[in-house]
């Protein structure tokens, strides 16, 4: 389980490029949903749309490894315009989920942009009550109410989408209520015809001074009957440094925390203990920690204060280790910063329950 957590909280805290914010995506992820061997070569593309005034050119695209082609528009993409980089996952490698990377190269682009092919093979064909039956909202199945969207940057969004299907024997018109602000939820095709799969859409739009981990939600209405339970996206909001000039950024706070895991040793359940992290900032401007985030509500901040340029500051926490599980136990916390070298910084609070 622990591992399951760090894993999720990695992906959500992996920052995005600085300087894309003139280059438009249709998206930065295709997921190709539940697919079998049998199926063959699954391909995709990515549209970029060039919102700048001046040229811009894709100088290289490289795959994460030889099981996926690619291809891409040549030559300079003019201001207004769009380019393409084609992808084939050769889809040889068995039964089994895939999560495949593009790494593109664009002229004015401070750092290569990521894209990505997502997946799960099976070795035959599974009917949609197997694949989507895990979650059912009446006839509209689910393999999970929860979907994560990832890292959204101040200003700009972020969106993820999933499969649905209809397990019913008619067509299936699906709403939704209760929308959270900053969420968009829809689904494509829609009414969802008998039998059939549909694709659900959920975009988080950045909310002004919102920054951390944030759950936002909507409730299904299906042919006019509300479901008992929402649609649960989760989104990591940052700040966003791509206006920063350089000397802003040479001038800004830069974080160096003493460690970056606090040994609580053995200790008896439902001991309570305070965590503290001690931090030395060697930049210039003010350390400020928006949100500190913990992967267990065992874990709760007290106090992230503000740290000047050249002190040191202490971070503060409480851990209740009541309801934590027997044995070794590792929790994460993740500070949201307004470092643009640091924008995300991990901490670790470990120890063993006896």
């Amino acid at each position: 389980m622990k591992s399951l957590f760090l894993s999720i909280f990695a992906l959500l805290a992996m920052a995005l490029p600085d300087g894309n914010e003139p280059l438009s995506w249709d998206k930065t992820v295709h997921n190709f949903g539940d697919v079998s061997v049998a199926d063959g070569p699954l391909s995709c593309s990515f549209t970029l749309t060039n919102n700048t005034s001046e040229p811009v050119s894709i100088f290289e695209v490289v795959s994460s490894c030889g099981c996926t082609d690619v291809k891409w528009t040549r030559g300079s993409i003019q201001p207004g315009s769009t380019g393409v980089i084609s992808a084939t996952y050769k889809n040889e490698d068995g039964p089994m989920p895939f999560d495949k990377t593009l790494t593109a190269y664009i002229s004015g682009v401070k750092k290569p942009v990521i894209l990505r092919l997502r997946g799960v093979v099976h070795d035959k064909k599974k009917s949609n009550e197997e694949l989507y039956g895990a979650e059912k909202i009446g006839n509209l199945g689910m393999k999970s109410r929860a979907v994560n969207a990832g890292t959204v940057r101040q200003g700009l969004s972020t969106s993820e989408t999933a499969t649905v299907a209809n397990l019913g024997k008619k067509a299936m018109k699906v709403t939704f209520t209760d929308v959270s602000d900053h969420l968009t939820v829809s689904v494509d095709p829609n009414p969802i015809p008998a039998g059939g799969t549909a694709t659900l859409s959920c975009t988080v739009d950045a909310a002004p001074g919102v920054y951390g981990r944030h759950e936002y939600s909507a409730t299904p209405v299906i042919d006019g009957k509300k479901a008992s339970a929402p649609i649960v996206v989760t989104a990591w909001t940052q700040e966003n440094f791509a206006g920063w000039t350089e000397k802003q950024r040479k001038d800004a706070a830069l974080p160096y925390f003493d460690q970056s895991t606090f040994n609580f040793g053995k200790v008896k359940a439902g001991k309570k203990l305070d965590v503290t992290f001690s931090c030395n900032n060697r930049g210039k401007s003010t350390f400020h920690v928006y949100q500190a985030d913990a992967e267990d509500a065992a874990l709760q901040a007290v106090d992230c204060p503000d740290i000047p340029a050249g002190k040191r500051g202490t971070c503060r926490f409480t851990l209740d280790t009541t309801n934590l599980q027997q044995g070794e136990t590792v929790i994460m916390i993740s500070l949201t910063t307004n470092s643009p070298l640091r924008p995300l910084i991990n901490l670790f609070v470990a120890g063993i329950i006896e």
